[in-house]
């Protein structure tokens, strides 16, 4: 089946500290989103890319495109006012049955059989959500108190999350809702349940400067 990867690079890299998107801060000497691309169109010959970025920034993007890949697996278009609304930007140039991977652009350590194992799980079940396990204790906050909740229930939600397009395209379609943080809520909103997969440990997403450090030790290419 056609594969498409929508990878949303929309930060502004405001908790970085830093006047440039996280998503173009170098690490040994080429930028995060290389890192990402790279592992997608290595992990399937016949996958392509729709890259989804801030305006200001598509020429940008267009420059490590054609410093490192074929441009013809990658597209851009521009990102929107919230998560939700890149996605759908990314979402609206796929006009054929396929499997749809979403993934944020700076989770640049995913691997090639993370990518394998959400495309395979998503052939059987339509959809696959990479998700790990909570370590710390979990507090719930209420009113005027908290309490604490039994970790094991809780999971961390990682990306690309997999969806076939009959049940992702449509699933777009509804109208924003705040509570949508990422594919699953609005693919439960829209009515359906999702499928969960082990995740990993190293996908982390780079939102702060010692994630960067982080991701610096753990690249190895």
């Amino acid at each position: 089946m056609k594969k498409v990867a929508v990878i949303v690079a929309g930060g502004n890299g405001t908790r970085m500290n830093n006047l440039t998107p996280k998503q173009f801060l170098l690490i040994k000497g080429k930028p995060v989103l290389y890192y990402t691309l790279q592992t997608f169109l290595e992990s399937y010959d016949d996958l392509t890319i729709i890259l989804v970025l801030p305006q200001e920034y598509i020429a940008a993007g267009q420059e490590i495109i054609d410093a490192f890949f074929n441009y013809k697996r990658i597209q851009i278009t521009a990102g929107g006012r919230t998560r939700f609304h890149s996605v759908q930007n990314g979402l609206s140039l796929i006009n054929e049955e396929c499997m749809i991977f979403v993934h944020d652009g700076v989770r640049c350590l995913l691997t090639k059989e993370l990518v394998k194992t959400c495309y395979e799980e998503a052939i059987e079940f339509g959809s696959a959500i990479p998700v790990t396990a909570c370590k710390d204790s979990i507090r719930l906050i209420k009113e005027d108190d908290s309490e604490a909740f039994d970790r094991n229930r809780v999971k961390l939600v990682q990306t690309p999350q997999t969806f076939h397009s009959k049940i992702l395209l449509p699933a777009f379609k509804i109208d924003y809702k705040d509570k949508f943080t990422d594919e699953a809520t609005v693919v439960e909103a829209f009515g359906l349940k999702v499928h969960l997969v082990k995740g990993e440990d190293d996908n982390i997403k780079i939102t702060s400067p010692i994630d960067l450090v982080i991701v610096e030790q753990l690249i190895t290419a």
